[in-house]
Order: structure tokens, then C-alpha cells, then sequence
């Protein structure tokens, strides 16, 4: 396991710790890299291609003990099941309000003291060609960096890369990180599109 700074936001309690390492171990998953030593940042994981993308990517972040928001659609989180979800972090959305999302989670970076958010920049596990740019205007209005991590079902890895600083050419540093994540085996990989000239304007 990779050491962890003090700065970055921590989940309470052990158990579920010991169960995500003790799971790791038994499915030979690991974890490369290093989690940088900050309050804050947008968290930014794929290639996405599956649905079990989010549990391998929640795999690391749970056996490490970092407390990690993310989005969901809002009809999930009905029922008791919805109250566990949020006990992992889950941010119930309705997607037809993108404006309010965006307010929120600016207002959680802005009001608390330590906040990560991670989220998938292609948007679903379907073939796509174009990033949703929506990652890299919330981490610069929030004035925050931005962490990719990669996961790679061929070596059975999840990988968390150098920090990067949003700037104001969105697609300059929308291609920078999208190079990162062409190393990277997906779970299914004719459905991964590579790297292209263009982006998505849309959240």
C-alpha cells in the first residue's frame, strides 16, 4: 500500500479499510502511484468501458480509508440501499439539472475543509469520442487540481498519476490527460475510443 498524507480526507473507521486491502490481495489487484498531499482535488478515473470500472476504482480509494464524492443518477439512491450509497460518498444527481450539480459541488469545495470528487470524464461506459469537459471547469472554478488515475485490467493495476493544474486552453489539457490514459487496458476494449483533437462542449 502507498503512504498517505495527512492533508487528504480520510473515512472513519478500520473495518471497511481491512476489507477492501483483504479483497485487493485476494483478486491481485494493485495500486501504483502516489495520492498527492492535498486538502482538495478533482479525482478523474478511467478508461471507462464497464460497470465494474467504479468498484475496481473504488477498490483502492476504500482499502486506502480516503473519503471520495462521486455522482450517481438520483433513481439509485431510493430506499435503504440510497442511504448506503451515501455512506459511500454517493451524490444523488438528476441529470436533465447540470447547473445545480455544478453549483453544489462548487459549494462543497468552497465551504469544506478537505473535499475530493471523483468522476469518469467520458461520462458512461459507452463508445464515445469526445470528453465531457465538465471535470476540468469544475476544478478551475474551484481553483483546485485535478488527479488522473488509470485503470488497467491487462496488469491488474490501478494507477494514480502526477497532479495536474487546469488552464485556461481546456483543450490543451483535456488532450494532456488523455494521453495519460492510453497506457491503459480497459475492460473492454473495443468499446475505449483513443485520443482525439476535439472535445465535448457540454457538461
Amino acid at each position: 500500500m502507498i503512504d498517505i498524507g495527512e492533508a487528504v480526507p480520510r473515512r472513519k473507521g478500520r473495518v471497511l479499510r481491512i476489507m477492501m486491502r483483504a479483497l485487493m490481495r485476494a483478486t491481485r489487484w494493485q495500486i501504483t502511484g502516489r495520492i498527492p498531499d492535498v486538502k482538495k482535488f478533482v479525482l478523474i478515473a478511467g478508461p471507462h468501458t464497464s460497470n465494474w470500472d467504479f468498484f475496481v476504482g473504488m477498490m483502492p480509494l476504500l482499502s486506502l480509508g480516503i473519503e471520495v464524492h462521486w455522482i450517481g443518477k438520483h433513481t439509485i439512491f431510493r430506499g435503504p440501499f440510497g442511504n448506503l450509497l451515501r455512506r459511500f460518498g454517493g451524490i444523488p444527481v438528476n441529470r436533465r439539472q447540470p447547473g445545480v450539480l455544478l453549483r453544489d459541488i462548487l459549494l462543497r469545495f468552497e465551504n469544506e475543509d478537505q473535499f475530493v470528487f471523483a468522476l469518469s470524464p467520458e461520462g458512461t461506459r459507452k463508445k464515445v469520442q469526445h470528453w465531457k469537459p465538465g471535470f476540468h471547469r469544475i476544478a478551475r472554478m474551484a481553483e483546485v487540481p485535478i488527479l488522473p488515475s488509470g485503470i488497467d485490467f491487462g496488469r491488474k493495476t490501478v494507477d494514480f498519476g502526477a497532479l495536474f493544474f487546469p488552464t485556461e486552453d481546456v483543450e490543451h489539457d483535456i488532450r494532456t490527460l488523455r494521453e495519460y490514459f492510453e497506457v491503459f487496458t480497459p475492460k473492454n476494449p473495443e468499446q475505449y475510443q483513443g485520443l482525439l483533437p476535439k472535445f465535448e462542449s457540454t457538461l
